[in-house]
C-alpha cells in the first residue's frame, strides 16, 4: 500500500511540476507575440536569431517531452478516476460554478487542446516559416475567419485549464494551506485570465490589422 501511495503521490508531483513548466512557457510565448504586435521588425530579428541558436531543437525536444508526459500523466489520472468512479466533488462544496465547469471540463478541453496544438504545429512549425516571415506568415493564417475562430476556441479552452490545473498544481505539490488558499486560488485564476485573454487581443490583432502598418 506504501508503495501505491507513493507512486501516486510521485504522478502528482510529475503532473503538476509539468503543468507549471508549460505554464511557464505559455508566458514566454505570450511575451514574443506582445512583441511581434508593437515590434514587428524587432520581433522578426529576435525570431531569425533563436532560429540560429544551437541550442533551439534541445529546448524544442525538451518541451515536447514535458508536453507528452504532461498528457500521459493526465490521461492516466483521468481514467483511474472514471475507473473509481472519482467525480471531483470538492470544488462543487465552494459552490463556486466556474471552478466546477473548469474541472469537469478538463478532458474535453485536454482534447480540444491537443487538438489545437496539432493545427498550431503544422502551420507554424512543420515548415518553419522562413527568416523574416514569422508574422506574415501567421497573420495569414488569421485572416482566415475559420483559423481565427479556431485559435480564440484554443485561447478559452486554454482558460478553464489554468483556470483549474494552476491551483490543482499547487495543492499536489503541497504548497495550498488553509492560510494561503484565497491567496493562492487568486493569483492562479488571475494569471489564468492574463494568459488567455491576452492570446485571444493577440489573435485578433494579428488577425485583423496588420502588423507592418
Amino acid at each position: 500500500m506504501e508503495g501505491v501511495n507513493f507512486s501516486k503521490s510521485l504522478t502528482r508531483i510529475f503532473l503538476a511540476t509539468s503543468g507549471l513548466l508549460l505554464v511557464f512557457f505559455l508566458v514566454i510565448h505570450l511575451a514574443g507575440l506582445l512583441l511581434g504586435v508593437i515590434a514587428p521588425i524587432t520581433f522578426e530579428l529576435y525570431a531569425k536569431a533563436l532560429h540560429a541558436t544551437s541550442w533551439l531543437v534541445f529546448a524544442e525536444f525538451m518541451l515536447g517531452a514535458i508536453t507528452l508526459t504532461h498528457v500521459f500523466l493526465t490521461l492516466t489520472k483521468v481514467i483511474k478516476n472514471s475507473q473509481n468512479g472519482n467525480t471531483s466533488n470538492l470544488v462543487s462544496r465552494r459552490k463556486d460554478s466556474l471552478a466546477v465547469l473548469a474541472a469537469r471540463s478538463q478532458p474535453i478541453g485536454g482534447i480540444v487542446l491537443l487538438f489545437f496544438l496539432y493545427i498550431h504545429l503544422g502551420e507554424l512549425r512543420f515548415p518553419r516559416p522562413a527568416d523574416g516571415s514569422e508574422l506574415s506568415t501567421l497573420q495569414l493564417i488569421l485572416a482566415s475567419s475559420g483559423n481565427l475562430v479556431a485559435y480564440i476556441l484554443g485561447s478559452l479552452a486554454l482558460f478553464l485549464h489554468l483556470f483549474h490545473g494552476i491551483e490543482s498544481s499547487q495543492r499536489s505539490l503541497g504548497f495550498l494551506t488553509p492560510l494561503n488558499s484565497s491567496l493562492i486560488r487568486g493569483l492562479g485564476r488571475a494569471l489564468s485570465v492574463i494568459i488567455s485573454t491576452g492570446f485571444v487581443l493577440m489573435t485578433i490583432l494579428l488577425g485583423r490589422t496588420s502588423v507592418f502598418d
